[in-house]
């Protein structure tokens, strides 16, 4: 075990919890240090646990939530946050969908008000729905069908890797399934995932817990309650030959590929986990990473090479199942084999020598001083402590995360790259230039 663990600092965020008769559960952390406030609403619907015939919806939900209500006129959501000083968003992920904003403290009716009133009753017209599907719809086509590389590989990976409607479908949604939605699906939609059982509110900052608390039960209170939906069985075999795919993009100007291998249950086992967290960084964090200097440095056969864990990056907001990703540009001149064969040769030389000395605490502190830094604005930490409190229900885990990654030795992370086995991997290739 590392000397330098007693050396890693940590965080003691105060964390108070409730839940109201509605399900409604609630997160509060003081903080008096600025007078601002950083307040989320975190609803576990994510892109995963979206139903068949419905591909998008999560996604559309985030931009339907902010059109009004039968209280507020559209876009009046963003004169009030905006007109108090504040800034706001919305973002989907894999497993949860969140609203967010940062105000200064004097501000926390207004914002509790705008979010129990769209929790509440949103505006889900026909007119709104038809609205932000030609906007959800123009999003993928800037963000996805015109952009090289766009999607790579979130959105095609997991259609080679998995088999599962929920796991493998792209979650930002069919052009087919968005245009077929109405006014009556969308509010089915609503009333299963965005009840407020479904839901954690988290707020740090400058807060008193009791005058909190009693405004939170002021305004979502009174919200009608239902129970929350199962969620669907996300349970996938772990693959036991390789799968290997191409996606051809008549917009990237070099080939790339994309490796991936599941990784332990983060819910579940997040001891088991997180070696993989810190294995991510050893092989590509910095010039002095191994993949970065093979391939890119040393070999010159990549321009670029990453490895992360899960799909769309977020690595301690995800569950199961998921995975470590290396993803690599390269020239025209090479093969993906060439690329494929040397990422192989250092996972090898790794899982077989082990790390060298100080290449693992190097990391680690980089990591942790990173996320110390992240939780240190109180948006980020109110964010952090919502998706805590919503997949492991428990908040805490902010204050926890780098004691236990200081606690992960170098054995454990050679362990890790052990299994990165080529029969265990799903690789996906891009193909550049015309034949799409």
């Amino acid at each position: 075990m590392s000397d330098s663990i007693a050396a890693l600092p940590s965080t003691n965020y105060p964390v108070e919890r409730f839940t109201l008769p509605n399900g409604l559960r609630v997160v509060l952390s003081p903080d008096k240090s600025a007078p601002v406030i950083g307040v989320v609403v975190v609803y576990d619907v994510g892109m995963r646990s979206e139903p068949e015939g419905r591909t998008g919806f999560a996604h559309l939900f985030e931009h339907l939530m902010f059109q009004g209500s039968e209280n507020l006129e559209k876009l009046a959501h963003f004169r009030y946050i905006q007109s108090a000083g504040g800034v706001f968003n919305g973002s989907t992920h894999a497993d949860f969908t969140n609203y967010y904003a940062t105000l200064p403290s004097h501000a926390l009716e207004r914002t509790l008000f705008l979010e129990a009133d769209r929790m509440r009753a949103p505006a889900l017209t026909a007119e709104n729905l038809a609205n932000q599907i030609d906007v959800v719809k123009e999003e993928i086509r800037l963000n996805v069908k015109n952009r090289p590389y766009g999607g790579f590989p979130w959105c095609y990976l997991p259609q080679l890797m998995f088999d599962s409607f929920a796991n493998s479908h792209d979650g930002y949604g069919s052009f087919e399934d968005l245009e077929a939605a109405t006014a009556q699906d969308a509010k089915a939609f609503f009333d299963s995932y965005y009840a407020p059982a479904n839901a954690v509110l988290a707020i740090s900052g400058d807060i008193d817990i009791a005058e909190t608390t009693a405004l939170v039960e002021k305004h979502f209170g009174d919200i009608e309650h239902r129970p929350a939906p199962e969620l669907p069985s996300f349970a996938e075999p772990d693959l036991t030959a390789e799968r290997r795919g191409q996606h051809h993009d008549p917009l990237a100007p070099m080939p790339a590929v994309a490796l991936a291998w599941r990784v332990p249950d983060p819910v579940a086992n997040l001891e088991e986990y997180l070696p993989y967290l810190l294995l991510a960084e050893v092989l590509t964090e910095g010039n002095a990473s191994r993949l970065v200097e093979r391939l890119v440095l040393k070999d010159a056969i990549a321009t670029d090479v990453v490895s992360y864990l899960s799909f769309m990056g977020d690595v301690l907001a995800v569950r199961d199942p998921t995975a470590l990703l290396i993803q690599a540009h390269y020239p025209p001149q090479h093969k993906a084999d060439t690329v494929i064969e040397t990422i192989e040769s250092e996972l090898g030389r790794l899982a077989t020598d082990g790390l060298a000395a100080g290449e693992l605490d190097r990391v680690r502190v980089r990591l942790v001083a990173q996320l110390l830094r992240e939780s240190d604005a109180v948006l980020n930490r109110a964010l952090s402590m919502s998706t805590f409190e919503q997949q492991y229900g428990k908040a805490e885990l902010i204050n926890e995360i780098p004691t236990m990654l200081a606690a992960v030795t170098s054995e454990q992370v050679q362990a890790a790259a052990a299994t990165l086995q080529p029969q265990r991997r799903a690789v996906l290739e891009v193909v550049p230039g015309k034949g799409a």
